[in-house]
């Protein structure tokens, strides 16, 4: 979850490495800080707040070195205090580390080093791996042999970069369970927890594998084996990631311009090669068994491909959320899982995966980030190829997957003999107008949403409601508004009403509709039964609708009408619509709309 970063360089790396962890603090943001070495030894300076913030009232940039290591804090182990903040500097001040994790281990290390006389400064898991370094390093008087040996000593997950006072020629790395990646540079070298902490200067990474450690210097970098201590050949991962992707350009938050990105988004996923959704589609085919995962949004974004592959292929692929995947799924040998994963780095799917293979299951996943644990780690990876997400809240990333779960259960439902050629085709056309149909959508509706904010914005309890496929919908625009608005917002399907949500309903309460077009008359009909439930007691009533639909405009306290869309397109329209309905509502509340609080991008702890 946190964000770490070193830069080893023969000129001076200040800029650079705030830079970096700047463009890590997706990451987390409680506090941050950096470590450089120079003449006078290691000069570390941290505090709480955002790097913008800390920069400013530590005056970062006036700190000088030619090789350091940053950090930018999710609080795991410890609170929020400057103390507590990395990097974490050894006793005698000649070792800093930045710790990406959790050492579960530390509290035995911590008491046994207290015992000893080592004074810790916090209250944190990743000073006892500093202490430890130091410790070793007194007797063997080696670097690398004391970061060996204090690796030896500690257990959990952890991604870790040590700069020593005693060899200014180099930079030490390990992982376990957490990411890290090397980018190579020109008479220089990158660490970071991904791409993005060195994306503005090289496009050339090297992914560092679980129980692999790295010696890094300006020039070259060497890989090993920590069991074996035997060097590792490594391929180059060339990065096709656009850099312009990761800047804001005209829009005030990041957010907003993800959203504004979708059109472009969802050209790329329909640009994916039809290959690799051919070779997932047989992979279902295969399988006794298959099961969808992931969590928080992707979970949503599975629930979506649920109802996609049962109307498209007949077939049902129960989605499953990726923590609970292995207290309820009975997997067994040649069974599919599927993963969906921004960061290919989630805690909960990649543990959930490994489980899975070690049952002799096959897996599959669509991710983001290239490189990533969870892309190298599967039978068969799609890249959803959306770039670089940077706002905490995932938008674009989850419409690309979801198209691309779309294009899935396409190509399977016409392998399977439901979809005959002709019905694919017109399909297929539909798909080929979606990225210039919400352009146009987003452009006209955005003025309008930003009203209806304004307007609702003080409301404080929503519920959130959709049948069939439009639940998910329901239940991914309801956590993207506590998300990004901190609003209690509970999304459900609308037959839950009669089951006890009816008991809340009062004008107070507002209820937001996810409408179909009155093409799909079932769903459209248990949605309007639903509506006029909480009509009759007093509840106000929002919506999103499409144009013709009179009943539902006559109902609704506050529509949204939208023009009229194929009905295999209406669900990603309306959840694209209600993404932006939540950033103007945090707007409106002066929200921290990219980093909300206490969230974090990527969710690599349990």
């Amino acid at each position: 979850m946190c964000g770490i970063s070193g830069i080893i360089d023969h000129h001076p790396v200040t800029r650079n490495l705030v830079t970096s962890i700047a463009n890590l603090e997706y990451r987390g943001y409680d506090s941050c800080g950096m470590a450089l070495l120079n003449g006078k030894g290691i000069e570390v300076r941290k505090n709480t707040g955002g790097v913008q913030e800390v920069r400013s009232r530590e005056k970062l940039d006036n700190m000088t070195g030619n090789l350091g290591i940053a950090h930018t804090r999710w609080a795991t182990h410890g609170g929020v205090t400057p103390e507590n903040a990395h990097p974490h500097l050894s006793q005698s001040g000649d070792f800093a580390i930045v710790h990406n994790g959790i050492i579960s281990n530390y509290q035995k290390l911590r008491e046994r080093l207290i015992g000893e006389g080592i004074e810790f400064r916090s209250t944190t898991d990743s000073e006892v791996f500093v202490n430890l370094v130091e410790e070793a390093y007194e007797q063997k008087k080696d670097v690398l042999g004391a970061f060996l040996e204090a690796l030896k000593q500690i257990q959990g997950t952890y991604s870790i970069v040590l700069l020593s006072a005693h060899d200014p020629e180099n930079l030490y790395c390990v992982k376990q369970d957490s990411p890290l990646i090397i980018g190579l540079g020109e008479g220089c070298n990158y660490i970071g927890s991904d791409i993005n902490a060195f994306l503005e200067h090289t496009r050339k990474a090297v992914v560092l594998d679980d129980g692999e450690f790295a010696v890094i210097s300006r020039d070259r970098y060497e890989i090993s084996d920590v069991g074996k201590r035997e060097e590792r050949e490594k391929s180059i991962l060339q990065i096709d990631w656009d850099t312009e992707t990761t800047k804001k350009g005209v829009f005030s938050h990041y957010m907003i311009k993800e959203i504004f990105d979708e059109p472009q988004t969802a050209r790329q996923a329909l640009d994916v090669p039809q290959e690799q959704i051919s070779q997932l589609v047989e992979m279902f085919q295969n399988a006794p068994r298959a099961y969808l995962m992931g969590v928080g949004t992707t979970f949503f974004i599975c629930q979506m491909a649920q109802y996609l592959f049962s109307s498209l292929s007949q077939r049902y692929f129960p989605a499953i959320s990726a923590d609970e995947f292995n207290g309820v799924v009975p997997v067994v040998s040649d069974d599919l899982v599927l993963a969906v994963s921004q960061s290919g780095e989630t805690f909960d799917t990649k543990f959930s995966l490994n489980s899975a293979r070690e049952k002799g299951a096959r897996t599959a996943a669509i991710v983001n980030v290239m490189g990533s644990s969870i892309s190298r780690l599967v039978d068969h990876v799609i890249m959803q190829g959306s770039g670089p997400e940077i706002c905490v809240v995932s938008t674009k990333a989850a419409l690309a997957q979801a198209l691309l779960l779309l294009r899935t259960a396409l190509e399977l439902g016409f392998r399977e003999g439901c979809l005959d050629s002709s019905t694919l085709r017109d399909h297929v056309q539909e798909l080929e107008t979606f990225p210039e149909l919400i352009s146009k959508l987003l452009n006209e509706k955005s003025g309008f949403l930003r009203n209806l904010a304004r307007t609702t914005s003080s409301v404080q309890n929503w519920i959130f409601l959709g049948c069939g496929i439009y639940f998910p919908v329901a239940m991914e625009s309801a956590l993207k508004m506590k998300e990004v608005t901190y609003l209690h917002a509970e999304g459900m399907p609308a037959g839950f009403l009669k089951h006890g949500t009816l008991s809340m309903i009062e004008a107070s309460v507002h209820s937001l509709f996810f409408i179909p077009p009155p093409a799909d008359v079932e769903l459209h009909n248990r949605t309007m039964i639903a509506i006029e439930e909480i009509k009759t007691r007093g509840g106000t009533l929002v919506g999103l609708h499409f144009e013709g639909d009179s009943q539902a405009a006559s109902l609704l306290d506050h529509a949204v009408a939208l023009p009229e869309v194929p009905l295999l397109l209406a669900p990603f329209v309306e959840m694209i619509l209600a993404q932006m309905f939540a950033y103007y509502t945090a707007l409106d509340l002066k929200r921290n709309i990219d980093k909300p609080r206490n969230l974090a991008k990527s969710v690599t702890v349990g």
